[in-house]
């Protein structure tokens, strides 16, 4: 059998996204949804996590309802580098468990491509990576939606049932699981899924 392809997952996976990066992208995605749509702080934050619940991401909320607006400006306003930037709290032993880990790593997040560059060379990881798949090499098409998946199997030539599947949402997971690959659920707790062929709560479990 040939070596196992692991694709990873970002935010709250290979770091702590909620302890500084996610409170920025939010506040960011507030303020530009403001000044694009004029509305008010409240009315911003509102249609934000509107569109969030309901369609899995904002940014197809955006598409979908405000034609007139260019989703790869909302991305980089949403990703201000140099804040996110400041602060970077990887997972406990990161470079260590990739290091150890055989077989080729691709990144698949629902960020931009120069948020994950900035990311994986910050985190000083990226000699680990062979690729990215970031939402704007996928033509705009967020995970859990299939049709991201296709799209990141075919930009690296991989076949699902040698892919093994990282990530901190169990949504992305169930969408792999139906693909093929192999699922790994990193989660708090000691919850199990059906779609998660393993379950761990560190990164370092791997």
């Amino acid at each position: 059998m040939p070596q196992p392809t692991w694709i990873f997952d970002l935010d709250n996976t290979l770091h702590n996204a909620s302890r500084h990066a996610f409170p920025i992208i939010d506040a960011s995605m507030t303020t530009w949804l403001q000044d694009n749509l004029q509305l008010n702080h409240s009315q911003a934050n509102h249609l934000r996590q509107d569109y969030w619940r309901r369609y899995g991401a904002t940014m197809l909320g955006l598409i979908k309802h405000h034609a007139h607006l260019n989703p790869h400006h909302f991305l980089a306003a949403c990703h201000p580098l140099e804040a996110l930037l400041a602060e970077i709290h990887p997972m406990p032993q990161l470079k260590t468990t990739l290091q150890r880990l055989s077989g080729n790593k691709i990144l698949f997040t629902n960020g931009p491509q120069s948020y994950a560059r900035a990311m994986l060379s910050a985190l000083n990881i990226d000699q680990y990576f062979m690729g990215i798949a970031a939402i704007d090499t996928v033509k705009l098409t967020p995970k859990p939606i299939p049709k991201a998946y296709y799209q990141m199997l075919r930009q690296f030539k991989l076949q699902a049932n040698n892919c093994i599947m990282v990530e901190d949402s169990i949504a992305n997971l169930i969408t792999a699981k139906k693909l093929g690959m192999h699922t790994v659920w990193l989660r708090s707790g000691t919850r199990n899924h059906p779609a998660a062929d393993r379950c761990i709560s560190q990164l370092r479990q791997l």
